[in-house]
């Protein structure tokens, strides 16, 4: 077989094909690449590794920069890859080119996942990815994931509190290390989309500084949120010292009020989330309250 003329023949049609056909033009490009990188996979038993710049070069000279040595390894990888995992038809080969790097197969799922279930763009992917935001997860979570893909279904529950990265990337716009609770609180509220994102999918925002009134006196909860998906309310606290106790029987309390005042009786009991400056893992180990976690921030420019 002339391997090359096969894979320069595949990549001709599939730019025919992507002028004419422009509505189903992703499918092609799937499809004429995972071929591609199925024949540069066999002309590498045949001829070697060193095959691959070979034909990059003749490519290149013939059809363009578009194919260079790079771009024919992706596609190398792409027909690996999808040996092993099923084509996701509204991903774009932008989204693979961005997935085909990553070594871990359970990262690459996981990126899959939220890429379909957010619709999410290129940039937006590169983003999550650079933001590490699979390393970001609890290990439960992520070991729960892994058992959804081997379709375990006793493990396919999942909590509200399971995709709340950490820790939380805040974006600071005021260049110091060292801020004020009210400065946090600002930060989040300017950039509330991506703080939402932080803290996973059906978070919705209800109000900042939401006051309730205790015995004879006003308290206000910094944020209090709601999830659609796990129909609970949400309170969280921000906190720009490490985790206290007293922290925890405050927020215990808020959220109490909340289950006691404003939840009904088909919603959800209340959780809540502190947000400090450092995780205190003893004193999170032992909360009374398992509704109760706590994430680190970090800010970032």
């Amino acid at each position: 077989m002339n391997y090359y003329n096969e894979i320069k023949n595949e990549l001709i049609n599939n730019e025919l094909y992507k002028k004419v056909k422009d509505y189903s033009k992703n499918k092609s490009d799937l499809t004429t690449y995972y071929n591609v990188g199925k024949l540069l996979n066999d002309a590498g038993k045949h001829y070697g590794d060193g095959i691959i710049k070979k034909y990059s070069l003749r490519l290149t000279n013939e059809l363009g920069k578009k194919y260079s040595y790079r771009t024919l390894n992706y596609m190398l990888k792409f027909y690996i890859f999808q040996k092993m995992q099923p084509v996701v038809a509204n991903l774009t080969w932008s989204h693979y080119i961005e997935l085909l790097p990553l070594k871990d197969i359970n990262k690459i799922n996981y990126y899959i996942k939220i890429t379909e279930e957010q619709n999410l763009s290129k940039r937006k992917l590169r983003e999550k990815i650079k933001n590490k935001e699979y390393e970001r997860l609890d290990e439960k979570t992520k070991l729960k994931l892994i058992k959804q893909e081997n379709n375990k279904i006793e493990d396919k529950k999942e909590k509200v509190t399971d995709f709340i990265k950490n820790p939380i990337l805040i974006k600071n716009k005021y260049n110091k290390e060292e801020i004020t609770e009210r400065m946090l609180k600002s930060l989040i509220l300017e950039d509330l989309d991506n703080f939402l994102l932080e803290l996973g999918d059906g978070f919705t925002y209800i109000k900042s500084e939401y006051k309730i009134k205790l015995g004879d006196r006003y308290n206000y909860i910094d944020l209090l949120l709601y999830n659609i998906d796990f129909n609970c309310y949400v309170v969280i606290e921000l906190k720009t010292t490490e985790l206290k106790k007293e922290h925890i029987g405050q927020i215990e309390v808020y959220m109490n009020y909340i289950d006691k005042n404003i939840k009904k009786i088909n919603q959800e009991k209340t959780i809540g989330i502190i947000i400090c400056k450092k995780d205190n893992k003893f004193i999170i180990s032992y909360a009374s309250d398992k509704r109760i976690i706590s994430r680190k921030y970090k800010l970032v420019m």
